[in-house]
Parts: structure tokens; C-alpha cells; sequence
């Protein structure tokens, strides 16, 4: 299941974040470490999961608010034209240092862009 959350702006839109198994999963079904991290801006939280239905994730669900957005995440969603961005999620435990870099936010056609056929 996902993990996720979602924050209701002052003007009525909501920011939500969900958090996504790796798409790379192993033969045995299990998900590498860590996942993808998606943040979507919409006028409501059904409208921000359409978003990502429409591009092909289909079992999106958010149930409950255990991982809200953090006032950077929303900052960062709400200063991209699309509205709808992704990074790796972080791995459960790691603990930041000067040595974690973090990394930037991609907008969505990068996670959606095919790789070219090489001649």
C-alpha cells in the first residue's frame, strides 16, 4: 500500500504526496529499498489522484495522512508549471548527513520519457 498524505491550501486546492514502491521489483515480487515520492497539485484529492491514474498508475490510493507533504515539498509542487513532480524516495531509516545529498525534484514527463532506440 501506499503511504501518503495530503494539505488543504488557503485558497481550497490541496497538495498530495504519495509514496510508491520502487517500479524495479525483483522476480520474487519484493520492491527494492526505498520508492518513488510524488507530489500533485489539484483543485481536490480525487482530482490529484486522476491526475496520476491518467498516467498509468492505476492501483493509486491514499488512505489516511501519515505522510503529509512538508512545507518544501509544497513549495516545490506549487512553483512547477505541471503541478505534479517525483524524486526517490528517501529509505526508511537512513539517517542525513553532509554526505546525503538530496535530490532535486523531476517533473513527470522525465519519469515518463522512453528511452531512444540507438542505431
Amino acid at each position: 500500500m501506499a503511504a501518503g498524505g495530503f494539505c488543504k491550501l488557503p485558497n481550497g486546492t490541496v497538495v498530495v504526496a504519495l509514496n510508491l514502491p520502487s517500479p524495479a521489483a525483483p522476480e520474487g515480487g519484493v520492491a527494492a529499498p526505498g520508492g518513488v515520492r510524488f507530489l500533485v497539485h489539484a483543485q481536490n484529492r480525487a482530482r490529484a489522484l486522476t491526475r496520476l491514474r491518467n498516467l498509468g498508475l492505476r492501483a493509486v490510493y491514499l488512505r489516511g495522512n501519515a505522510a503529509p507533504p512538508t512545507p518544501d515539498e509544497i513549495t516545490a509542487v506549487l512553483h512547477h508549471p505541471d503541478g505534479l513532480i517525483w524524486r526517490t524516495a528517501p529509505v526508511a531509516g537512513a539517517v542525513g548527513g553532509p554526505d546525503l545529498v538530496q535530490e532535486l525534484w523531476h517533473p513527470i514527463r522525465a519519469l515518463l520519457r522512453r528511452p531512444t532506440a540507438q542505431a
